[in-house]
């Protein structure tokens, strides 16, 4: 039960052969290294487009929302200070 010996191992490449026949397991082998150099190609565009972006180096911070949130909460503290609970 271990391992197969090598007549097992001929039946089963010789059955798959038949199965999927020889040009099926070439394009299926040209469309994973297409997948492949796809994937590194936009792996590539995402690198530069970071690179891209991090090159002016100025950052700003929109203080809108800290301000409304601010006062969200100062109006929230004075409503549980005034309760009676």
């Amino acid at each position: 039960m271990g391992s197969f010996s090598i007549w097992h191992w001929i039946i089963v490449i010789a059955v798959v052969l038949l199965l999927f026949g020889r040009g099926k397991i070439s394009e299926l082998m040209g469309d994973v290294a297409q997948g492949i150099k796809a994937f590194k190609k936009g792996m590539s565009e995402d690198e530069t487009q970071a690179s891209a972006a991090g090159k002016d180096g100025v950052k700003t911070i929109n203080h809108d929302n800290a301000d409304t949130a601010m006062k969200g909460r100062s109006e929230t503290e004075k409503r549980v200070e005034g309760s009676t609970a």
